[in-house]
């Protein structure tokens, strides 16, 4: 990438989906990736699959043998690396599996926030702290609220 491709980027995130260990990944969610990505909300910069096996080792899987089924090509974002996500990325990854799991180690730019981020790197400001609510704690408190009344 060129120093202006870099300086037009939008922010950059990272997932760490894991699959249960009794029901590998079946492919259903990578159209909805495909769709992110053909509508310009995000471009995929690197995606690999890790397993973690019984004894905890961990090692990386060919997206070819990860065992997605349906009617799409699974090798779309086999070509998809950046140099972000080295080895000891996924091992770090791999140790937030349980032993038996795989997990697919996604980084994407949210192309969406491109010229929002552009113009405020110009301007002088930079990002200083970042984060995610999981769905799970919004249904929680949601949860508490609701037994509360």
């Amino acid at each position: 990438m060129t120093g202006t491709e870099l300086d037009e980027m939008g922010p950059v995130d990272y997932l760490v989906i894991e699959f249960p260990a009794n029901r590998p990944p079946d492919g259903s969610a990578l159209p909805l990736l495909v769709d992110l990505v053909g509508r310009g909300i995000i471009r995929v910069l690197d995606l690999e699959f890790v397993q973690k096996s019984a004894d905890g080792s961990v090692s990386g899987i060919d997206i070819a043998d990860v065992g997605l089924q349906g009617d799409f090509d699974v090798t779309l974002f086999a070509e998809a690396f950046s140099g972000l996500l080295d080895d000891t990325d996924l091992a770090d990854a791999g140790e937030a599996l349980e032993p038996g799991c795989s997990a697919a180690v996604l980084i994407y730019e949210n192309t969406w926030a491109a010229p929002l981020a552009t113009a405020l790197r110009h301007n002088g400001a930079q990002l200083v702290a970042s984060g995610r609510v999981p769905v799970q704690s919004i249904l929680a408190s949601l949860d508490a609220l609701e037994s509360e009344n």
